[in-house]
């Protein structure tokens, strides 16, 4: 009896030991089953390889004079090549207004009875090496507005089949008698139609609007099977017309109205004039004057430019580059001083944390 007792308590025992194993090892298999910690490996744990300079008094001198050395030659290049471009700014929006209609230039560019027709001269300052850009300036005209960027359809530009797609052109959806409007929009609505007429000694100047336009926008953005239809027939008259018989990926000053400016002041290409200016040429100018710019207080200016490697008149680029690059000389300078009147001992770089080894880390 006493044997078999003492059998059957080791069974019992052995019961309970393998049992607390067994919750032992679910314990365990649970724990890292719910665990984050993240599999180990240099990029987890930020032991990758990383460049840590040293910014030594010699490091920051020699980086500031590169830049310096850098800066100010590409900033004199740059402002050379702006100041041999040659600019003629004229601005007839007020020179275009008969003296009776002064204190009513509304009226006057409403009125569809009234003669347009402006005339004017300007002087050629510098000799002018074609091509010669012909661009129109508008002031104080926000073709970034939010409301007037998105009353488009792109997809009525570039597809017949989208035609009645004007949901997102109001106001100017449809026309008079309920047909949609092709292009729709207050973009298309608005395009400038101001003409411009050039003469020297009575011989015509011939200004070539060809590819003036993008060539993305000719190929992606207007389709070459998309016609103007019911155009400028809805309530209002906005500006330019449209020739119903030329597609819109040919009509390219469309295509320059429609990309958008960021900024109120803005200048968009008219043409190009594919021949010679000499200095003190007399131009003869011819302009209908045609486009509403008084009823918002804006004003209009005709521009012809010639072109440098760094594109129009802009001295902006050069300055910003002689600014910068002047500002990290004179730093050079400056440190150059320091380091050589006023020197300051640097510490030991072997007492940085990553050029210790990991073990002297751990003590």
């Amino acid at each position: 009896m006493k044997e078999s007792a003492v059998i059957d308590m080791r069974t019992a025992k052995a019961e309970r030991n393998s049992n607390g194993e067994a919750d032992d090892l679910r314990s365990n298999s649970s724990n890292k089953k719910k665990t984050k910690t993240p599999k180990y490996s240099k990029f987890s744990q930020q032991e990758l390889p990383a460049c840590k300079p040293l910014l030594t008094p010699g490091l920051v001198i020699a980086s500031f004079t590169f830049v310096g050395l850098v800066f100010i030659p590409i900033g004199l290049a740059s402002l050379f090549a702006s100041r041999n471009v040659v600019e003629i700014v004229q601005r007839y929006d007020i020179e275009c207004i008969p003296g009776h209609f002064s204190s009513n230039m509304v009226d006057f560019i409403r009125n569809s009875k009234t003669d347009k027709t402006c005339k004017f001269n300007v002087t050629v300052p510098k000799h002018m090496k074609s091509p010669i850009f012909v661009y129109y300036q508008l002031d104080n005209f926000y073709q970034n507005h939010r409301r007037y960027v998105r009353s488009r359809s792109d997809k009525q530009l570039q597809s017949p089949k989208e035609e009645s797609n004007v949901e997102s052109c109001k106001p100017e959806q449809f026309s008079s008698d309920g047909k949609p409007i092709v292009p729709c929009g207050l973009v298309a609505w608005s395009l400038f139609n101001d003409t411009y007429k050039f003469s020297l000694k009575k011989k015509d100047i011939q200004v070539n609007k060809k590819n003036i336009a993008w060539k993305s926008d000719k190929e992606g953005k207007f389709g070459s099977d998309v016609y103007p239809k019911n155009f400028q027939k809805g309530g209002l008259i906005g500006g330019g017309q449209l020739n119903s018989s030329v597609p819109l990926s040919e009509q390219e000053d469309l295509m320059v109205w429609m990309r958008t400016a960021a900024l109120p002041t803005f200048r968009k290409l008219y043409g190009k004039i594919e021949e010679d200016l000499q200095e003190h040429d007399i131009i003869d100018v011819e302009v209908q004057n045609n486009y509403n710019s008084y009823g918002y207080g804006g004003k209009k200016n005709l521009i012809l430019s010639t072109s440098s490697w760094i594109g129009g008149k802009n001295d902006f680029l050069g300055f910003a580059y002689l600014i910068i690059g002047g500002f990290c000389f004179s730093m050079a300078v400056t440190f150059i001083f320091i380091y050589v009147f006023k020197p300051r001992p640097l510490g030991d770089p072997a007492f940085l944390s990553w050029n210790k080894n990991p073990a002297e880390l751990k003590r």
